[in-house]
């Protein structure tokens, strides 16, 4: 027997009661003593009736349910049906305590319109006043269609990321969002881990680049990862390994035009002294930073210093269009794309960097 439905058979007439499109959690299911009756019962095979209750009878919508949840490895459903619960209603209310503060419908990845608009004014905040964000070259970015925009990463915390998508929401013509790929490090942090994911960012994973894209999303990729939030302050604006050339991969496998984007300024906002790795490999992260506020000042030693913020938005590369692909499949190839992206942006960050009145001062004076 098929689990697909019928072509004259309504939605509703193939789920029956077991919706698996209507999450459990989501619906009260109405009392009933014991297990349900089901009308139109169907002989189920010994093996399938020795592991459920012996009063417990399936329709022929539920057996095909049953029959799919069976396929996929998923709950049974006679483990679904649910008595009812004592305090039911401290439960019921305990879930709007838990829903407060949050949109009714989020995206795919979790992303939350109304946590988006709720750290607006603090991401206008750092970007106005507190690093004085001079973004150029946002007309490079398409006003509709996927794009891939691959930057420079510094700083203990992703600050920079942040910026970018601010800059793109604010000051680009079409106010576009910008979904950042966000590194496991910082993904599974709490408390910062959930609001990235909340305002817009994606765990870095090539699957989820690809989906994004399928919608025509611009995806923002820091190809430096860990290498590049962990460099020292005597590293500083040099440019670490773009690993194994992913987002080559990915922008031609996708036909999504590059957007190289150079960031000067967020190597000043947290300097990184050193680092003991040792004892954070113990808490689940890589290193813990050493800056000139933390951990001297506790927590507030991770807020960034204020300093002068440059962000470059470079000509679109278009490699779908010249290498196909298939090109995607070389691996010489990609490491070649890959490395000369590296210094279009390493240029970028140079001439940036040319445009300050001094190498450390103006970088916080302006």
């Amino acid at each position: 027997m098929t689990d697909e439905p019928d072509d004259d058979m309504t939605d509703d007439e193939w789920y029956g009661d077991a919706d698996p499109r209507v999450p459990d959690a989501a619906t009260s299911w109405p009392e009933r003593p014991g297990y349900p009756q089901f009308a139109g019962e169907v002989p189920l095979p010994d093996e399938v009736a020795s592991g459920m209750p012996s009063d417990y009878r399936l329709g022929e919508a539920e057996l095909r349910e049953l029959e799919r949840r069976v396929e996929q490895q998923s709950t049974p459903l006679w483990m679904d049906v649910r008595k009812h619960l004592p305090l039911e209603a401290v439960w019921r209310r305990w879930r709007q305590l838990a829903m407060w503060g949050r949109s009714d419908v989020v995206d795919d990845f979790g992303r939350d319109p109304r946590a988006t608009a709720r750290w607006e004014w603090l991401f206008e905040f750092l970007y106005s006043k507190w690093f004085r964000v001079q973004a150029t070259g946002l007309d490079n970015i398409p006003a509709q269609g996927r794009a891939l925009l691959v930057a420079n990463h510094a700083g203990t915390l992703p600050y920079d990321s942040a910026m970018v998508m601010h800059a793109v929401r604010r000051d680009h013509r079409s106010r576009r969002d910008v979904r950042p790929l966000v590194e496991d490090t910082v993904f599974h942090l709490p408390f910062l881990g959930p609001i990235m994911n909340r305002i817009g960012g994606v765990r870095a994973d090539p699957a989820n680049a690809e989906r994004l894209h399928e919608k025509d999303e611009l995806v923002a990729v820091f190809p430096e990862g860990e290498k590049g939030m962990g460099k020292l302050w005597k590293d500083r604006y040099r440019l670490q390994r773009f690993g194994r050339g992913g987002f080559v991969k990915l922008a031609l496998r996708t036909n999504a035009p590059i957007i190289p984007v150079a960031v000067v300024g967020a190597e000043e906002a947290a300097p990184m002294l050193g680092k003991v790795t040792w004892f954070a490999k113990n808490i689940g992260i890589p290193w813990i930073p050493v800056t000139p506020t933390f951990p001297w000042l506790g927590p507030a030693g991770l807020l960034p210093l204020p300093s002068k913020w440059f962000v470059q938005f470079g000509a679109p590369i278009d490699l779908g269009r010249v290498y196909g692909a298939a090109a995607a499949e070389d691996r010489l190839l990609v490491n070649r794309l890959a490395d000369q992206i590296r210094t279009q942006i390493q240029t970028m960050i140079e001439e940036l960097l040319g445009k300050r009145r001094s190498p450390v001062l103006s970088a916080f004076l302006g």
